[in-house]
């Protein structure tokens, strides 16, 4: 894809500027936008590239660089790739895992799984019509992912991802993590045309919001899950 500078714009000029938030303010309040997002509100193309811009500084393993970031605008395309989503979304929340999840001893717990469960349903039945698809990929030699340990691999991968949702919502824009539709990569490959050593990462959806803005998630307390020079037994 190629810059489209608009009237006396500069080429590499921001086609919109981060709003003022601080450092921890972007990464407390970045969320998985799932029943929130704008479908009906296109999103500029540039201010995808901006994003993506900044996701290309994150750390990358051996200063590699394998990744490639798939960007979906084509209406058909997306309600391909939503469908592909919907189905292994539907297969995910009928597994026992899932249910598994969503009851916990922790009633407030519990309450908080199943707004996720409604949120993620939410998501689903309308993944194709979300104005922009992102999908973060990695090109690997030989195409054949190695056996074992793949944390450098797919760590060289998800901060480069991170960012650009960190990137996305200092811009006013939602997006939300999600990899169910790995169930069915290929189907995904064939929609866009990917080679065979390009291997998904993840599915972002990319949309402006609805309502107002957002605030920092409900998270277990620090000291719950904080081990200094070693494993804290749990209650010691």
């Amino acid at each position: 894809m190629e810059d489209q500078p608009n009237g006396p714009r500069p080429l590499h000029a921001p086609a919109t500027t981060p709003t003022a938030m601080t450092a921890d303010e972007v990464l407390t309040t970045t969320r998985s936008v799932r029943r929130r997002l704008d479908l009906g509100r296109p999103v500029e193309l540039a201010t995808v590239r901006e994003c993506l811009r900044t996701a290309l500084q994150a750390p990358s393993g051996s200063n590699a660089q394998r990744w490639q970031f798939v960007v979906v605008t084509d209406a058909d395309k997306r309600a391909a790739i939503g469908e592909v989503y919907r189905r292994a979304c539907t297969a995910y929340l009928d597994s026992p895992s899932s249910a598994g999840s969503l009851f916990t001893d922790d009633p407030e717990r519990s309450e908080v799984q199943q707004r996720v469960h409604t949120s993620i349903t939410h998501l689903a039945e309308r993944m194709g019509r979300v104005p922009v698809l992102v999908i973060p990929c990695l090109q690997v030699p030989q195409g054949t992912l190695p056996a074992g340990n793949q944390a450098g691999l797919w760590g060289s991968l998800l901060p480069a991802a991170w960012s650009y949702m960190l990137a996305a919502r200092s811009r006013g824009l939602a997006t939300a993590w999600t990899t169910l539709h790995l169930t069915y990569e290929r189907e995904v490959a064939d929609v866009l045309g990917l080679p065979e050593d390009v291997h998904q990462g993840a599915l972002i959806p990319t949309a402006h919001h609805t309502g107002s803005s957002f605030r920092p998630a409900e998270r277990r307390p620090l000291d719950e899950v904080l081990h200094v020079d070693g494993w804290r037994q749990q209650g010691r």
